[in-house]
Protein backbone atom coordinates (compact mmCIF):
# COMPACT_ATOMS: atom_id res chain seq x y z
CA UNK A 1 0.00 0.00 0.00
CA UNK A 2 2.27 2.26 1.15
CA UNK A 3 5.03 1.95 -2.07
CA UNK A 4 1.92 1.82 -4.30
CA UNK A 5 1.07 5.45 -2.67
CA UNK A 6 4.94 6.28 -2.70
CA UNK A 7 5.22 5.71 -6.76
CA UNK A 8 1.96 7.43 -7.52
CA UNK A 9 3.04 10.83 -5.98
CA UNK A 10 5.89 11.29 -8.51
CA UNK A 11 3.18 12.04 -11.15
CA UNK A 12 2.89 15.83 -10.20
CA UNK A 13 0.93 17.99 -7.89
CA UNK A 14 -2.43 17.04 -8.68
CA UNK A 15 -1.80 12.81 -7.94
CA UNK A 16 -0.38 13.90 -4.96
CA UNK A 17 -3.06 15.80 -3.74
CA UNK A 18 -5.48 12.93 -5.10
CA UNK A 19 -2.81 10.35 -2.96
CA UNK A 20 -3.47 12.64 0.10
CA UNK A 21 -6.52 12.69 0.11
CA UNK A 22 -7.09 8.93 -0.19
CA UNK A 23 -4.82 8.27 2.23
CA UNK A 24 -5.94 10.66 5.02
CA UNK A 25 -9.19 9.07 4.09
CA UNK A 26 -8.13 5.58 5.30
CA UNK A 27 -6.01 6.56 7.99
CA UNK A 28 -9.29 8.59 9.62
CA UNK A 29 -11.33 5.59 9.16
CA UNK A 30 -8.55 3.35 10.73
CA UNK A 31 -7.54 5.26 12.84
CA UNK A 32 -9.59 6.09 16.30
CA UNK A 33 -8.42 9.39 16.95
CA UNK A 34 -7.20 12.49 15.16
CA UNK A 35 -3.29 12.03 14.59
CA UNK A 36 -0.64 14.65 16.15
CA UNK A 37 1.72 14.05 13.42
CA UNK A 38 -0.43 14.54 10.27
CA UNK A 39 -1.83 17.94 11.43
CA UNK A 40 2.22 19.03 11.59
CA UNK A 41 1.98 17.79 7.89
CA UNK A 42 4.25 14.51 8.60
CA UNK A 43 3.64 11.83 7.17
CA UNK A 44 2.27 9.07 9.66
CA UNK A 45 2.91 5.62 9.38
CA UNK A 46 1.96 2.59 12.04
CA UNK A 47 1.58 2.02 14.73
CA UNK A 48 3.66 -1.51 13.84
CA UNK A 49 5.20 -4.62 15.53
CA UNK A 50 8.61 -3.19 16.74
CA UNK A 51 9.60 -6.48 17.93
CA UNK A 52 9.16 -7.81 13.68
CA UNK A 53 12.58 -7.30 12.50
CA UNK A 54 11.62 -8.71 8.95
CA UNK A 55 8.17 -6.46 8.88
CA UNK A 56 10.16 -3.61 9.60
CA UNK A 57 12.89 -4.23 7.15
CA UNK A 58 10.38 -4.62 4.66
CA UNK A 59 8.46 -1.39 6.00
CA UNK A 60 11.40 0.80 5.61
CA UNK A 61 12.40 -0.35 2.19
CA UNK A 62 8.95 0.48 1.61
CA UNK A 63 9.27 4.39 2.98
CA UNK A 64 12.24 4.74 1.02
CA UNK A 65 9.98 5.40 -2.26
CA UNK A 66 8.06 7.95 -0.63
CA UNK A 67 9.47 11.46 -0.37
CA UNK A 68 9.29 13.71 2.42
CA UNK A 69 9.51 13.73 6.17
CA UNK A 70 7.88 10.83 7.73
CA UNK A 71 7.56 9.08 10.76
CA UNK A 72 6.98 5.35 11.58
CA UNK A 73 5.48 4.18 14.89
CA UNK A 74 7.11 0.96 16.62
CA UNK A 75 5.26 -0.42 19.08
CA UNK A 76 7.81 -2.15 21.73
CA UNK A 77 7.68 -3.78 24.82
CA UNK A 78 10.97 -3.34 26.96
CA UNK A 79 13.04 -6.62 28.14
CA UNK A 80 11.02 -8.66 25.41
CA UNK A 81 11.84 -11.60 24.80
CA UNK A 82 13.23 -12.32 28.44
CA UNK A 83 10.22 -13.02 31.15
CA UNK A 84 11.96 -11.62 34.12
CA UNK A 85 12.21 -8.33 32.16
CA UNK A 86 9.15 -8.13 30.44
CA UNK A 87 7.29 -8.56 33.87
CA UNK A 88 10.00 -7.01 36.53
CA UNK A 89 10.48 -3.70 37.40
CA UNK A 90 11.36 -1.63 34.23
CA UNK A 91 13.85 0.88 36.12
CA UNK A 92 15.61 -2.16 38.04
CA UNK A 93 16.31 -3.90 34.75
CA UNK A 94 17.40 -0.75 32.44
CA UNK A 95 21.13 -1.80 33.97
CA UNK A 96 20.81 -4.80 36.57
CA UNK A 97 24.36 -5.78 36.50
CA UNK A 98 24.85 -9.81 35.89
CA UNK A 99 21.88 -11.64 36.77
CA UNK A 100 21.40 -15.58 36.36
CA UNK A 101 19.38 -15.87 33.22
CA UNK A 102 17.24 -19.10 33.99
CA UNK A 103 15.82 -17.80 37.17
CA UNK A 104 16.21 -13.66 36.80
CA UNK A 105 18.08 -13.39 40.09
CA UNK A 106 20.37 -10.47 40.15
CA UNK A 107 23.34 -10.91 41.66
CA UNK A 108 24.12 -8.20 44.46
CA UNK A 109 27.85 -7.66 45.84
CA UNK A 110 28.56 -8.70 49.17
CA UNK A 111 30.53 -6.73 51.12
CA UNK A 112 32.14 -7.50 54.46
CA UNK A 113 33.33 -3.83 55.52
CA UNK A 114 31.23 -1.26 55.91
CA UNK A 115 30.63 1.08 52.67
CA UNK A 116 30.94 4.55 52.43
CA UNK A 117 27.32 6.08 51.05
CA UNK A 118 26.57 6.80 47.20
CA UNK A 119 26.98 10.31 46.28
CA UNK A 120 24.01 10.46 44.80
CA UNK A 121 22.12 9.03 48.05
CA UNK A 122 24.00 11.84 50.25
CA UNK A 123 22.78 14.46 47.58
CA UNK A 124 19.07 12.92 47.91
CA UNK A 125 18.93 13.22 51.79
CA UNK A 126 20.99 16.41 51.98
CA UNK A 127 18.07 17.65 49.16
CA UNK A 128 15.23 16.39 51.66
CA UNK A 129 16.86 18.43 54.69
CA UNK A 130 17.25 21.75 52.90
CA UNK A 131 13.62 20.90 51.64
CA UNK A 132 12.19 20.74 55.41
CA UNK A 133 14.17 23.95 56.32
CA UNK A 134 12.88 25.99 53.07
CA UNK A 135 9.65 25.04 51.74
CA UNK A 136 10.35 27.23 48.53
CA UNK A 137 13.02 24.28 47.48
CA UNK A 138 11.73 22.07 44.26
CA UNK A 139 13.11 19.11 43.16
CA UNK A 140 13.31 18.48 39.36
CA UNK A 141 14.62 15.76 37.01
CA UNK A 142 14.22 14.50 34.19
CA UNK A 143 13.34 10.51 34.07
CA UNK A 144 16.19 10.22 36.51
CA UNK A 145 14.52 9.62 39.86
CA UNK A 146 16.60 6.51 41.29
CA UNK A 147 19.74 7.17 39.22
CA UNK A 148 19.95 10.88 40.98
CA UNK A 149 18.20 9.55 44.50
CA UNK A 150 15.50 12.81 43.79
CA UNK A 151 13.18 9.76 44.75
CA UNK A 152 13.99 10.19 48.38
CA UNK A 153 12.16 14.02 48.13
CA UNK A 154 9.86 12.38 45.65
CA UNK A 155 8.42 9.90 48.21
CA UNK A 156 8.61 12.30 51.34
CA UNK A 157 7.57 15.93 49.53
CA UNK A 158 5.58 14.10 46.23
CA UNK A 159 4.19 17.65 45.70
CA UNK A 160 7.27 19.20 45.55
CA UNK A 161 9.57 17.21 42.97
CA UNK A 162 8.78 16.45 39.77
CA UNK A 163 10.04 13.99 37.28
CA UNK A 164 8.96 15.60 33.70
CA UNK A 165 10.19 12.47 31.50
CA UNK A 166 13.02 12.25 29.37
CA UNK A 167 13.28 15.37 28.36
CA UNK A 168 16.36 17.02 29.51
CA UNK A 169 15.39 20.86 27.83
CA UNK A 170 11.89 20.85 29.43
CA UNK A 171 13.41 20.33 32.94
CA UNK A 172 15.74 23.33 32.41
CA UNK A 173 13.12 25.81 31.39
CA UNK A 174 10.25 24.34 33.60
CA UNK A 175 13.32 25.28 36.63
CA UNK A 176 13.31 28.47 35.18
CA UNK A 177 10.05 29.27 35.00
CA UNK A 178 10.03 28.18 38.91
CA UNK A 179 12.84 30.56 39.72
CA UNK A 180 10.83 33.23 38.24
CA UNK A 181 8.16 32.75 40.48
CA UNK A 182 10.47 32.74 43.83
CA UNK A 183 10.81 29.24 43.84
CA UNK A 184 14.34 27.47 44.34
CA UNK A 185 14.42 24.75 41.91
CA UNK A 186 17.12 21.91 42.15
CA UNK A 187 17.61 20.69 39.01
CA UNK A 188 19.43 16.88 38.92
CA UNK A 189 20.21 15.94 35.51
CA UNK A 190 22.99 13.28 34.62
CA UNK A 191 26.21 15.48 33.64
CA UNK A 192 26.30 13.81 30.06
CA UNK A 193 22.61 14.43 29.34
CA UNK A 194 22.92 17.85 30.45
CA UNK A 195 24.72 18.14 26.99
CA UNK A 196 20.84 18.26 25.51
CA UNK A 197 19.39 21.29 27.29
CA UNK A 198 22.80 23.77 27.02
CA UNK A 199 20.58 26.02 24.66
CA UNK A 200 18.25 26.38 27.54
CA UNK A 201 20.46 26.74 30.53
CA UNK A 202 22.10 29.77 27.99
CA UNK A 203 18.90 31.45 27.22
CA UNK A 204 16.65 30.71 29.99
CA UNK A 205 18.64 30.50 33.22
CA UNK A 206 21.76 32.28 32.82
CA UNK A 207 21.37 35.25 30.61
CA UNK A 208 17.74 35.84 33.07
CA UNK A 209 20.36 35.55 35.81
CA UNK A 210 17.66 32.83 37.26
CA UNK A 211 18.83 31.44 40.55
CA UNK A 212 18.62 27.96 39.13
CA UNK A 213 20.59 25.11 40.89
CA UNK A 214 22.20 22.96 38.90
CA UNK A 215 22.96 19.07 40.02
CA UNK A 216 25.32 16.95 37.92
CA UNK A 217 25.11 13.27 38.81
CA UNK A 218 27.82 11.23 37.10
CA UNK A 219 30.44 13.81 36.59
CA UNK A 220 33.76 12.75 35.34
CA UNK A 221 33.99 8.97 34.68
CA UNK A 222 31.32 7.11 35.45
CA UNK A 223 32.64 3.94 35.23
CA UNK A 224 30.15 1.07 34.53
CA UNK A 225 27.42 2.94 32.94
CA UNK A 226 30.08 3.70 29.61
CA UNK A 227 31.12 6.33 27.75
CA UNK A 228 27.54 7.40 26.46
CA UNK A 229 27.39 8.72 30.64
CA UNK A 230 30.84 10.07 31.07
CA UNK A 231 30.32 13.52 32.24
CA UNK A 232 33.67 14.57 30.93
CA UNK A 233 32.88 17.63 29.01
CA UNK A 234 30.71 19.77 31.95
CA UNK A 235 33.51 21.78 33.12
CA UNK A 236 34.08 23.00 29.73
CA UNK A 237 31.16 23.71 28.00
CA UNK A 238 29.81 25.46 31.61
CA UNK A 239 32.69 27.36 32.39
CA UNK A 240 32.58 29.48 29.25
CA UNK A 241 28.44 30.82 30.13
CA UNK A 242 27.84 34.24 31.62
CA UNK A 243 26.10 33.84 35.03
CA UNK A 244 26.95 30.39 35.56
CA UNK A 245 29.44 30.94 38.55
CA UNK A 246 28.00 34.05 40.23
CA UNK A 247 25.09 32.12 42.26
CA UNK A 248 22.56 32.36 39.04
CA UNK A 249 23.22 28.58 38.40
CA UNK A 250 25.57 26.76 40.21
CA UNK A 251 27.06 23.30 39.12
Amino acid sequence: MWNLLGKLSNFGKNAQEIVSKVENGIKATLLSQSNLFESLNLRYFGPVDGHDVDHLVAILKDLQEIKGPKILHCVTVKGKGYGPAEKGNATTWHAPGTFDKISGEIHKKIHTAPQAPKYQDVFGHTLVELARANDKIMGITPAMPSGSSMNIMMKEMPHRAIDVGIAEQHAVTFSAGLATQGLIPFCNIYSSFMQRAYDQVIHDVCIQNLPVNFCLDRAGFAGADGPTHHGAYDLAFFRCIPNIDRGSANE
